[in-house]
């Protein structure tokens, strides 16, 4: 398999890259991507069975080292340990993959402290932690990417989702501030934005959609794909594609941006 036109099937042989939340969904597809592309692999997440399970098919699927660590991103120890075992297994992490997140939504009159400060915690501190794990190994190194797992929701307002949506712009900002301050480095820092994926987080939604509104699956996707042009979910695949470019050695020039991947939701 060769990647926009690249002859070599294997561009990210002998560099390691971690991935939190990569045991399901966006992660997990950004994971098989990577590893396919030739690059070691920890998986990072919360539940060790899962871990332990997804990094054995990607290791038999691909060829490839494939780790596991179980980390809570959101907590600064936990995650210095995990970054420091996987560099002891695999060396030092040259490819980060910030996508753990969690997508909670309520109207603002019932978003309390507690609910603003779950979804900030994991969704923007804990990408700040990994990010402090791993930027000085990467100049070290002579190579580095990070991507941040954003949202469209980190690029406009969305009603209901007013924790999710501050923690996402909060995340770009994030992004183009460090892209900034690492330019002069071999490291780019990078967000990708999907719209709404087919994953167990959005076929969630609409089964609360239809539990609490007694509209069909079918209507409840109708409304929810609404905004995207070209009226559907996106795949995770896409979005692991557009990861995978991003961590091309032959992306160096990219760095700063907000991809969105979106089906032209945002234009």
């Amino acid at each position: 398999m060769t990647i926009m036109g690249l002859g070599d099937d294997k561009p990210l042989n002998g560099y390691h890259a971690a991935v939190t939340g990569g045991t399901r969904g966006i992660g997990l597809a950004i994971a098989g991507t990577l590893a396919k592309l030739g690059a070691d692999v920890t998986l990072m997440g919360r539940n060790r069975e899962a871990l332990a399970a997804r990094a054995a098919e990607l290791a038999e699927a691909h060829g490839t080292r494939v780790a596991a660590e179980a980390v809570d991103v959101g907590d600064a120890e936990a995650v210095k340990a995990a970054f420091a075992s996987a560099t002891a297994r695999l060396g030092p992490v040259t490819i980060l993959i910030n996508n753990a997140g969690i997508a909670k939504a309520a109207p603002f009159g019932k978003t309390d402290l507690a609910f603003w400060q779950n979804v900030m915690n994991v969704d923007l501190t804990g990408a700040f932690l990994c990010a402090k794990e791993v930027v000085k190994g990467m100049t070290t190194a002579g190579f580095g990417r990070i991507v941040n797992v954003a949202s469209t929701a980190g690029l406009t307002g969305m009603a209901y989702c007013t924790a999710y949506c501050a923690a996402k712009h909060g995340l770009i900002g994030m992004t183009r501030a460090l892209a900034r301050e690492l330019a002069k480095t071999p490291v780019t820092v990078n967000a990708v934005c999907p719209g709404y994926t087919d994953t167990d987080i959005v076929r969630d939604t609409l089964d609360n959609i239809t539990s609490k509104t007694g509209r069909s699956r079918e209507q409840a996707l109708a409304d929810i794909v609404v905004h995207n042009p070209q009226g559907r979910l996106v795949d995770p695949k896409e979005v692991a594609d557009a990861v995978g470019w991003l961590c091309l050695p032959s992306s160096a020039a990219i760095t700063g941006q907000s991809l969105v991947v979106a089906g032209g939701e945002l234009m």
